[in-house]
């Protein structure tokens, strides 16, 4: 099953999903052109709007870049990066993050995508991506994570804020060798597998259903399959804790091979009202989210 997925992904119409597959699943060499694949053509065109704009905004659409390996320092990248490190280190968006009993309360993903797309462009030496590094280790909670939930009593981690900010902080200790975002991203990691990754530590109970579904995008969303691939990333596929997470998500898997997405996040281009995205990713089955699959299982 596993060969008929990746044949399966290597007809993909997008250069960028071949490339990833031979490099990541086959250990192979690649000259597919990423940046010529319709996809990405899409994601790197300036659609307008604020940089957080769900999900034409620069910043989601350069989350989907990064992760389809456009090379760092491309210029239309660079220039999205540009409008996304402005927000987030402008005195405007600095100032009106609270502080209440004790703990700073931020949609840390914001930052944690942020830090992440600009450590894989090439932008790490930046002050400002600095700015955004430093600052999460310090809003960062005392079970590892970070919240922006503004009620006092409030005082465990959000998962849906944490995730995205492992991710930000491996990319940079990566980028830079800055040992104190190793150790941050390493603190963070160990909330999910305290937890083994979808489990109440109290009851045991899964916490919320709808994180045993693989979702593409995930965007700030939290779910198994996210959350293994992040986990991978910084070396910890290997603990025991994750064991049954990625039992679960082998159970998901199609008799094709193949993975569906669960929910969809977004709406197809074209779409009235909210959350409609650029391109559209597919689902059933969903070549990122097999992809995503077959990376944290081999």
């Amino acid at each position: 099953m596993i060969d008929s997925a990746v044949e399966w992904l290597l007809e993909s119409p997008e250069p960028a999903i071949r490339r990833l597959v031979r490099r990541d699943l086959l250990g192979e060499e690649s000259t597919d052109d990423v940046l010529a694949g319709p996809l990405v053509r899409t994601l790197l065109r300036d659609h307008g709007g604020h940089p957080y704009a769900k999900w034409r905004g620069a910043h989601w659409r350069l989350v989907s870049l990064v992760e389809l390996g456009i090379p760092a320092h491309e210029p239309r990248a660079i220039a999205a990066a540009e409008t996304v490190l402005a927000w987030l280190a402008g005195k405007g968006h600095r100032e009106a993050i609270p502080t209440i009993a004790g703990r700073v309360r931020r949609c840390a993903s914001q930052e944690g995508n942020g830090l992440a797309v600009c450590s894989r462009l090439g932008l790490a030496g930046d002050p400002r991506v600095e700015l955004l590094a430093r600052s999460l280790v310090e809003w960062q909670w005392p079970d590892g994570g970070w919240n922006c939930d503004r009620r006092a009593e409030a005082r465990r981690s959000s998962f849906h804020e944490s995730l995205a900010p492992v991710w930000g902080l491996h990319e940079y200790a990566a980028a830079t060798g800055a040992s104190w975002a190793r150790e941050a991203a390493d603190r963070a990691a160990e909330l999910f597998l305290s937890h083994r990754i979808f489990r109440s530590l109290r009851s045991g109970e899964v916490i919320n259903p709808s994180w045993l579904e693989p979702h593409y995008p995930p965007y700030w969303h939290y779910d198994v399959l996210q959350a293994l691939l992040v986990l991978a990333r910084l070396g910890k596929h290997g603990d025991a804790r994750t064991t049954e997470a990625r039992e679960l998500l082998v159970s998901l898997r199609r008799s094709d091979g193949l993975w569906a997405a669960g929910r969809a996040w977004w709406r197809r281009p074209g779409a009235k009202g909210s959350n409609v995205e650029v391109v559209d990713w597919g689902g059933r089955p969903s070549a990122m989210v097999t992809l995503n699959a077959l990376r944290v299982l081999q």
